[in-house]
């Protein structure tokens, strides 16, 4: 799945399109590594939002093509 679907469908950003200029923008990193937004979200990944005061990190834990208001924090864990 594309890292701003990811992004979207997790929840960790509300629009895609907010998720798409923040990838274009530099702002998200994957594994220590600016990346696109047509990046491909495995698991295991661990990414790096970097949208106001402090950096959000979270681990890939499942790519799920939907996700409810649930069960969309069970793709993912919060690191640090």
């Amino acid at each position: 799945m594309r890292l701003d679907k990811y992004l979207k469908v997790s929840r960790l950003i509300k629009r895609r399109t907010v998720a798409n200029e923040a990838c274009d923008s530099g702002r998200v990193l994957v594994n220590e590594k600016v990346a696109r937004a047509s990046y491909d979200v495995k698991v295991g990944d661990v990414i790096e939002i970097n949208l106001g005061q402090k950096p959000l990190k979270v681990r890939v834990l499942a790519v799920n093509e939907y996700a409810t208001k649930d069960t969309a924090a069970d793709a993912y864990t919060v690191i640090e």
